[in-house]
Parts: structure tokens; C-alpha cells; sequence
């Protein structure tokens, strides 16, 4: 049976005890001010992050793969941040692995028992070979999900990277991973709806873990998407700029560029700064490790 009274997300919140009786004014302005407490709450934490996105970006280097692996809201958020990875920063789609228990319909709609399985999620990730090389993130607001746990010990078993991302210190999770992110903003506004406060908390880890990760690939140059995929006519027109930000030319020069690296933002920049033909610019890139800057420095050295 499990004891409520021992997870911090299941606790009451005195500051939203008569929600149900204010003005929506008042009702929404409660709201706020218990969702600014998120960021503050993540500020702690930040040291195991970054190195959490250090072992990511090496991991990924040598040729593995970051999983994200959760119940419910959790999956969806690992899901979520897993399918944006291809058109923003170019990845491959089977880089970033997002996995719910009870699968795609998951997604869609609760899926009854599913999160208290411990064998669906190995078997969940054998699907994809997961292995040794292999990143898992965790993710579980009250860090007891069943389905979760036996992930992270699973990925331990194997000798995987095992992160967990909780929301209340002390959980199994956390004490079996080899990093635990351990955020606490505190009892939800309404008791136990773990999809708000700490919903958000997973959220903007979850983007410091992608961003920061694809950050240290090369995959931004400045604060610019350099390896966007153009995949619509938004993302196109994204590339277009970008191009024109970083090199300082004229729109027809922007999109030839582009034409002649196949849409490839970054290749298409490097072409324009070098003056090199596109296979010698994409030599170069390469030699670099897809790092513009640092490819830029080797032609000037």
C-alpha cells in the first residue's frame, strides 16, 4: 500500500485551501504565484544538470543515445521533448527516444495499470536495443512509478548512464540512480495533480537537458538554431534568416547557399564565411566535428 503522506507531491498546500471560493481573478493570481516558485525551485539543482548534460553530450559523442522513459504526464513530457529534437536542432529521430508506459495510446488517453509494471519498461526499452552506450532519464514526479523504477535499475544492470528527474527527495529513484534531479517546488494547488507544478519543473529540465546537450554538439552557433531542419515553410524561412544573421549577406545569397547545402543551415553559413565550395566546406565541417566555430578557426589559423 502506498503511504501518501510520504511523497511531497501528495502534500496538501495551505496557500490554495479555498481556492474553490475565490473570484477567478484571485483563483488564476494563486495560480501564478505558486508557478513562480518552479525556476527558484530548479536553481539548487542546476550542478547536477550540467553535468548530467557533460556525460549526455559524451555519451551521444561516442555513439550512444539519450532515452526518456516515464508514466502519465512524465511520459509525455519526456515524449514531448524528444520529438522536438529532429526540427530544431537536426538530430537523427532515433537519437532522442521519448517511452510511455502503455505506448502510443498512452499518450492519447490513460492507459489503466500500465505505470505499475516493473517488466513493461524493460521490455519497452529492448525494443529499441537499449544498452550500455545509452543514456536514461527517469522521469517520475513522486520517483515510486514501478514502471520508471525498473528502468533505472534496469539501465544500472546493464552499466547504462541512469538519471532520475523527481520532484520529492528521498525516493527509490533517487536513490538508485547514478545522478538524481531531485526538484522540489512544493504541494501542487490542487492536491496530487503532479501535471502542474511539477509538470512545469520536469519541463524546463528537460529543456536544459536537450538544449544544453545539443548546445555543446555544435549544434547552436551564438543563440542560433544553425542545424534546423527546414521541413516546412516557417523552418525554411528560420533557415533563410539565420544564414543572413550570421554571415551579414543579402537574402539571394542566403537562399542559393542554402540550395547548394540542401537546406543545411550550418553547411550554408560555413560555405558563405569560408568561400570554399560546398564538398569542401562540408570536408571541413567535418574535420571540425560540426563545430562552425571551430572550423572557422582552423581556416584562419
Amino acid at each position: 500500500m502506498i503511504n501518501l503522506s510520504q511523497i511531497a507531491t501528495e502534500q496538501a498546500n495551505p496557500a490554495t485551501k479555498n481556492i474553490d471560493e475565490l473570484s477567478t481573478l484571485d483563483m488564476l493570481k494563486t495560480i501564478n504565484a505558486e508557478d513562480k516558485k518552479v525556476a527558484c525551485a530548479i536553481e539548487p539543482v542546476l550542478p547536477t544538470i550540467g553535468r548530467v548534460i557533460d556525460i549526455i553530450a559524451e555519451k551521444l559523442k561516442k555513439g550512444g543515445r539519450l532515452f526518456y522513459i516515464g508514466a502519465g504526464t512524465s511520459g509525455r513530457l519526456g515524449i514531448l521533448d524528444a520529438v522536438e529534437c529532429p526540427p530544431t536542432f537536426g538530430t537523427a529521430p532515433g537519437l532522442v527516444i521519448g517511452i510511455i508506459a502503455g505506448g502510443t495510446p498512452a499518450i492519447f488517453k490513460a492507459v489503466e495499470g500500465a505505470e505499475d509494471s516493473p517488466e513493461l519498461s524493460r521490455g519497452d526499452l529492448n525494443e529499441y536495443c537499449f544498452c550500455n552506450k545509452d543514456v536514461l532519464v527517469g522521469i517520475a514526479a513522486s520517483g515510486r512509478t514501478p514502471y520508471t523504477l525498473s528502468a533505472v535499475n534496469y539501465a544500472k544492470e546493464i552499466g547504462a548512464t541512469a538519471v532520475s528527474l523527481t520532484c520529492s527527495p528521498d525516493s527509490p529513484m533517487e536513490k538508485v540512480a547514478d545522478y538524481a534531479i531531485v526538484v522540489q517546488p512544493g504541494p501542487e494547488v490542487i492536491t496530487g495533480s503532479t501535471r502542474l507544478k511539477a509538470g512545469t519543473a520536469q519541463k524546463m529540465v528537460l529543456n536544459m537537458l536537450s538544449t544544453g546537450t545539443m548546445i555543446k554538439l555544435g549544434k547552436v552557433y551564438g543563440h542560433l538554431m544553425v542545424d534546423v531542419k527546414a521541413s516546412n515553410q516557417k523552418l525554411t524561412e528560420r533557415a533563410t534568416r539565420i544564414v543572413m544573421d550570421v554571415t551579414d549577406c543579402d537574402r539571394e545569397t542566403a537562399v542559393k547557399a542554402l540550395n547548394n547545402a540542401k537546406g543545411k543551415a550550418k553547411l550554408a553559413i560555413f560555405h558563405i564565411i569560408s568561400g570554399e565550395a560546398i564538398e569542401n566546406s562540408k570536408k571541413l565541417l567535418e574535420e571540425a566535428d560540426g563545430y562552425i566555430g571551430r572550423a572557422i578557426k582552423n581556416i584562419t589559423k
